[in-house]
């Protein structure tokens, strides 16, 4: 059983982990709130990639990320399963140096693992009917 406390009206979790399970889901549904679509199997190898950086914890320092992980790092970002921060500290020789990190937002994967997204997404072909209104003569071109 996971304990769950609130704050500032909102449940929380407060685990720091997440189940492989609940990040392929997270990964599909949160895709599929953006009308974006991806598989069972590729949201279980995109939960699998990202749990290989992250293991047991929660931030990833953003340097050893290769251009293609990151670009993967910055859809998860998109869907609220992964967020940023930045770390500032001055060297030795009075410079200032900034380390990026990737965080994964354990409450956003669990809330979006959970969620049934069957109410929350429209069937918006209805919105495309507007052109069968439209005359056949409107649509020839000419030369």
């Amino acid at each position: 059983m996971e304990n769950v406390f609130q704050v500032n009206g909102n449940m929380k979790n407060q685990r720091n982990y997440v189940r492989m399970d609940e990040l392929s889901a997270a990964i599909s549904k949160g895709l599929s709130l953006q009308q974006r679509k991806m598989s069972k199997e590729e949201a279980e190898s995109s939960a699998e990639h990202i749990i290989n950086f992250f293991g047991y914890g929660t931030r990833v320092i953003d340097n050893m990320l290769e251009p293609e992980d990151r670009d993967a790092f910055y859809t998860m970002e998109d869907i609220g399963i992964l967020e940023t921060e930045r770390e500032e500290t001055t060297l030795f020789d009075g410079r200032e140096w900034r380390i990026h990190y990737w965080i994964l937002n354990v409450n956003r994967v669990i809330e979006l693992a959970n969620m049934d997204i069957s109410e929350t997404i429209d069937d918006d072909s209805s919105k495309y009917d507007i052109y069968n209104d439209i005359p056949e003569e409107y649509w020839k071109l000419e030369n």
